[in-house]
């Protein structure tokens, strides 16, 4: 198994982790409304990615990895939001959050990587 497969398991798995986090927020308005979102950047991250490894050209790479990182960085300020108005506390939420943080570091630096091949 390479580094594709195992990453496209990785954000997939990421997506499943968001769904069970959406399910087990609150029952309030803001709840949900920045669930809806963490729900929808979270479950993007896995979807792109595997978008990404399906390229046609580099540029296609690029573009799809680059909404990746946009979407992992994203998912990561919505959990910020829920731990920082104690809609959920830190600790359920910090793996989970490392999570989206080392998957955007991954991602940035395979972009700079497909960047630098294009040149």
């Amino acid at each position: 198994m390479g580094f594709n497969d195992e990453f496209r398991d990785r954000t997939k798995q990421f997506a499943l982790r968001i769904i069970k986090l959406f399910r087990s927020l609150p029952k309030t308005e803001e709840a949900g409304i920045i669930g809806r979102q963490l729900l929808r950047s979270g479950c993007s991250v896995g979807a792109n990615f595997r978008a990404a490894t399906r390229a046609r050209s580099n540029a296609e790479f690029y573009s799809k990895l680059s909404i990746v990182v946009e979407e992992a960085d994203e998912s990561a300020f919505w959990m910020e939001l829920l731990i920082e108005s104690e809609i959920m506390p830190e600790k359920k939420l910090s793996s989970l959050y490392q999570e989206s943080i080392e998957i955007t570091k991954i991602t940035s630096v395979s972009r700079k990587t497909a960047k630098n091949n294009k040149k």
